[in-house]
């Protein structure tokens, strides 16, 4: 693989671990799907994991690092790489800014 196509390809394979790990770890997901799956675990041991960032990015990386790394070194190195990449992102990304409906008042303008 060529370098430029090798940079390109982890960049790629960074948001993708971010993201995925991002959805998982602290969203409910489209249709509330994350929050009940979450719900089913329960405290155990994929209940909890599902709530450690850190400890999620590292699993999701690992299938994202197969496809990139081309020998065994490279892929092992590519898969701690995503998820340090990953948590890096985490860590510094601003939180997103939600937006609350103001309580209405009952009175006279």
């Amino acid at each position: 693989m060529e370098d430029k196509q090798l940079i390109f390809h982890f960049i790629l394979a960074t948001l993708v671990t971010w993201r995925i790990t991002h959805l998982i770890a602290k969203e409910d997901g489209p249709g509330q799907i994350i929050f009940f799956i979450r719900k089913r675990l329960g405290r155990g041991f994929w209940g909890q994991l599902m709530d450690c960032f850190n400890c999620l990015s590292i699993w999701v990386g690992a299938p994202l690092a197969f496809f990139i790394g081309e020998s065994a070194a490279l892929k092992i190195m590519v898969w701690l790489a995503l998820s340090g990449a990953a948590i890096i992102i985490e860590k510094y990304l601003p939180e997103p800014l939600t937006l609350e409906e103001e309580e209405k008042k009952n009175e006279l303008l």
